[in-house]
C-alpha cells in the first residue's frame, strides 16, 4: 500500500470498516450525482429572477434572493460541510442545504421578515442545536429511541427517498383541483406513463435494478451515467425542453443538453448577508422565538432520524442501533445550520441521498471529502453537472429506498403497541414530505402506546419530553396566533 493510501486508511479507517480508497471515491461520486439536484431546486424554492415574477419569493420589503447567488452559495456550503463533517466525523453523510427548512423560510419566514433576518433566525437555530449537542442531550434522546423505532425511522427513510425520486421523476403526479376529484396523486400523465423524461426514469430504475441484482461494482454510478447518455440522445432526437410549469412532458430541473459553456465565476455576495435580531426588532420576541423553536424542532429531528437510517443501512451502528462518537457528528450537523444561514444557503444537513453513495459501498468520511469537492467544483461547473436530469438520478433513489425499507424486518408487529408507531412513522413520513413530521408521529403514538398498554415503566423519561416537544410543534401555528 502506498503511503498517501496509508495514511487515508489509517485516518478514516478505510479498512476497519470493511472498504476500500476506490470503493469511497466512487460512493462519494455516486453521492454527489444523487445530490446535486439541491444546487439547481434550491435556488428555485429560495431564489428568483426578479420581483416581477408572478411566482418570486419576496420578503416583507419585496427584496428577493437572486437565483445565480442562491446556487453559488448553496454549491459553497454544501462543498465545505461536507468535507468537514467527513473528516470529523468520519461517516459518509454529506450535507447541503435542508428542503424542509428552505420551504418553511420561503412560504412562512420571508414574508414576515428581511431575507438577511430570515437567516438570522437559521444561525441562531445552529446555535441552539450545536449547544444541545454539546451539552450531550441531542445524544442522549438519539441514544434513547427504542431499537424499533429507529428501525421504523430507517424504512420510513426509505419509503420517503422512493418517494422523492417518484415525483421528481414525474412516474407520481399531483392532480390539479381542477380536475374535480378526491384523488390526490396519480401515475405519469393521466394514468400513463406519457413523456419521454418518465420512460427515461423507468429505464434508469430497471437498469439500477440489474446492475445491482448482478451485484456489479458501483452499478449505481454506472446506472447514472448510462441513463444521462441516454436522457441526452432522447432529448436530440425529441426536443423535449424542460417543464418550466407550462411543459408538463418536459424535463424537470435540468435538460440533458451538452453545455455550450463549462465554467464560470461563481456570484458569493450573498455569504455574509444576515442580520442576527432584527427579526424580533420586526415582529416582537415572542412571534419570533416560536418560528426560531419550529426550526429547532424540524433540524433536530431531520437529522436525527437521517444519521439512524444511514447509520443502520451502513452497518455502522452497534447492536442497540446506536451510532459510535454519533456526539461529534451531531455537533457538526448542528454547525451546517449555522453557516448555512450566514452564507444565506438555508440550514445545512444531513441529505438522506447520502444513502444512495451508501449502497454503492461507501463506509468513511472520505466518501464525503469526495462528494464535497465536487460541490465546490460545482461552483464553477454549474453547466456541467446540470446535464445530468433528476430522471437520470431519480432512479438511484428508488433503488437504495427499496434497499432501506428492509429494516422492518427488525420491527415486531405482533405486537400492536409497536405495530401502529412503527407503520405510522414509515406512513407519515412520505405522505407529509417530511422525516421530522414522521418521527413526530412515531414518538407521540409510541408513548401513547405502550402507557396504555401498562409499559409505562419501559419508557423512557426523554421519550416522554420529546413527545411532548412534538406535540408542542405540531399545534404551534395555533399558538402562534392565540399568543400575536
Amino acid at each position: 500500500m502506498a503511503v498517501g493510501t496509508g495514511l487515508l486508511d489509517t485516518y478514516f479507517k478505510i479498512t476497519e470498516r470493511g472498504s476500500t480508497v476506490s470503493r469511497e471515491v466512487r460512493g462519494g461520486v455516486v453521492t454527489f450525482v444523487a445530490m446535486a439536484y439541491i444546487v439547481v431546486l434550491n435556488p428555485l424554492i429560495l431564489g428568483s429572477f426578479s420581483p416581477e415574477d408572478a411566482t418570486a419569493k419576496v420578503d416583507v420589503l419585496g427584496n428577493i434572493l437572486p437565483i445565480n447567488q442562491v446556487a453559488a452559495v448553496t454549491a459553497l456550503v454544501a462543498g465545505l460541510m461536507s468535507i468537514v463533517f467527513g473528516i470529523i466525523a468520519n461517516y459518509p453523510f454529506a450535507l447541503a442545504a435542508g428542503l424542509g427548512i428552505n420551504s418553511l423560510l420561503a412560504v412562512t419566514i420571508a414574508p414576515q421578515v428581511t431575507w438577511p433576518e430570515a437567516m438570522g433566525l437559521v444561525v441562531i437555530d445552529g446555535i441552539i442545536i450545536v449547544v444541545l449537542a454539546l451539552t450531550g442531550f441531542r445524544t442522549a434522546v438519539f441514544n434513547a429511541i427504542p431499537p424499533e423505532l429507529k428501525s421504523a425511522i430507517a424504512a420510513g427513510i426509505g419509503a420517503f427517498i422512493a418517494f422523492i425520486g417518484l415525483v421528481d421523476a414525474g412516474f407520481v403526479r399531483r392532480i390539479p383541483d381542477a380536475a374535480g376529484t378526491t384523488v390526490p396523486v396519480g401515475l405519469g400523465i393521466d394514468g400513463s406513463i406519457a413523456s419521454w423524461p418518465t420512460a427515461v426514469f423507468v429505464f434508469g430504475v430497471l437498469l439500477m435494478g440489474v446492475l445491482v441484482v448482478r451485484k456489479v461494482r458501483g452499478g449505481l454510478l454506472i446506472g447514472i451515467v448510462i441513463t444521462t447518455v441516454v436522457a441526452a440522445i432522447v432529448e436530440a432526437l425529441t426536443d423535449v425542453g424542460p417543464s418550466m410549469g407550462t411543459n408538463p412532458k418536459g424535463w424537470n430541473l435540468s435538460t440533458p443538453e451538452v453545455p455550450g459553456q463549462v465554467a464560470g465565476m461563481p456570484d458569493l455576495s450573498l455569504v455574509g448577508d444576515v442580520d442576527l435580531f432584527g427579526a424580533f426588532t420586526r415582529i416582537g420576541v415572542i412571534a419570533a422565538t416560536l418560528l426560531v423553536f419550529t426550526l429547532v424542532l424540524a433540524n433536530f429531528f431531520d437529522a436525527m432520524g437521517t444519521m439512524t437510517g444511514l447509520g443502520k443501512e451502513a452497518g455502522l451502528v452497534d447492536k442497540d442501533g446506536n451510532l459510535p462518537n454519533v456526539g461529534r457528528a451531531l455537533v457538526v450537523e448542528g454547525t451546517g445550520a449555522i453557516v448555512g444561514g450566514a452564507a444565506s444557503s438555508s440550514s445545512n444537513t444531513v441529505f438522506v441521498e447520502s444513502a444512495s453513495g451508501i449502497a454503492d459501498g461507501a463506509r468513511t468520511g472520505l466518501a464525503n471529502v469526495v462528494t464535497g469537492v465536487l460541490f465546490l467544483a460545482a461552483m464553477f461547473l454549474t453547466p456541467l453537472y446540470e446535464m445530468v436530469p433528476i430522471e437520470a438520478a431519480a432512479p438511484a433513489l428508488i433503488v437504495v429506498g427499496a434497499l432501506m425499507i428492509g429494516q422492518v424486518r427488525d420491527i415486531d408487529f405482533s405486537k400492536f403497541e409497536v405495530a401502529l408507531p412503527a407503520f405510522l412513522t414509515i406512513l407519515v413520513m412520505p405522505f407529509t414530505y417530511s422525516i421530522a413530521n414522521g418521527i413526530g408521529v412515531g414518538f407521540i403514538t409510541w408513548v401513547v402506546m405502550h402507557a396504555a398498554s401498562g409499559k409505562i415503566r419501559t419508557l423512557h423519561p426523554l421519550m416522554w419530553v420529546v413527545a411532548a416537544l412534538f406535540t408542542a410543534y405540531f399545534v404551534v401555528d395555533p399558538i402562534t396566533n392565540v399568543l400575536t
